[in-house]
């Protein structure tokens, strides 16, 4: 596999775990660069690779009335300050083919949320920039079917992809991740990132109905265990307050338990290079 590089973090290719890292959306400018300072300290004390994550805006959300995201010109520059005052490569999501040129002058990676990454069109666009695409796959998808995104965007000439793992639907309300699809994602060619926080969602699972419920005492199992299977990097969405997040409010990792996470996949992410094994 060869390594995909975002902007000085080479990705895959037995290089070291890459951690994406920020609250689920642009809530405001005061929240966002604090948690962004505190998520870079965390990381550089720790030596871990960073890419901070923060969706400009959420298209998918489950009622009407939930919070969707600022105007985009207001959380674009949010991210652009991030980017630069920090100096973090940075990703955000992209929801239709028009979005993609404007935001790629300010992020480094454009992520194609799980329910449209079989939108052909936005795909393609996407790849058209020039910039790392990471592609969610979707919760009814099968990890081989993601080949089939690859080669949408390695079509326009852009070799540089990323699939994540968010968990697949089981049943209603609920979500599992299948450690095999690792595996298989990585042996498609792409590297492989596992999303620790939006696989505990339980979708439309809250006591209302009206937002998705979680089951955040899952998110350090499933960090440690993808981490053991041989994910290329770890994606947690981290806010100060998740109770009264404006988004996930029930799947966000408090930023106060994001040390002792990484702390933990490091020594197992350490212990699994010192083996010696070849990870497929």
């Amino acid at each position: 596999m060869n390594p995909v590089i975002i902007r000085n973090h080479p990705i895959g290719g037995g290089h070291p775990l890459v951690v994406f890292a920020g609250p689920c959306v642009v809530e405001g400018r005061e929240i966002t660069l604090r948690t962004a300072e505190a998520i870079s300290r965390i990381a550089g004390r720790l030596k871990f690779p960073l890419v901070f994550k923060s969706s400009y805006k959420k298209a998918n959300r489950t009622s009407g009335s939930s919070f969707s995201g600022l105007d985009m010109e207001e959380a674009l520059s949010i991210l652009r300050e991030v980017r630069e005052k920090f100096d973090l490569p940075i990703v955000t999501d992209i929801h239709t083919e028009a979005e993609a040129a404007a935001v790629a002058d300010v992020v480094d990676v454009l992520q194609i949320p799980a329910f449209l990454c079989r939108q052909t069109d936005l795909l393609r666009a996407a790849g058209r920039t020039g910039r790392v695409v990471n592609v969610k796959k979707g919760q009814f998808l099968a990890p081989e079917d993601m080949l089939h995104a690859a080669e949408k965007i390695h079509d326009t000439g852009n070799m540089k992809v990323l699939f994540t793992e968010r968990g697949t639907t089981f049943g209603y309300h609920n979500l599992v991740v299948d450690m095999r699809g690792l595996s298989v994602m990585r042996g498609l060619g792409c590297p492989v990132i596992l999303d620790a926080t939006h696989s505990v969602q339980l979708p439309g699972g809250d006591q209302d109905g009206k937002k998705s419920g979680g089951q955040p005492q899952f998110i350090f199992p499933i960090a440690r265990a993808g981490v053991a299977a041989g994910i290329d990097g770890l994606f947690l969405e981290v806010h100060p307050d998740p109770p009264h997040a404006l988004s996930d409010a029930a799947s966000q990792l408090p930023l106060g338990m994001l040390e002792s996470l990484l702390q933990q996949v490091r020594a197992i992410d350490d212990a699994v290079r010192a083996s010696g094994v070849q990870q497929p």
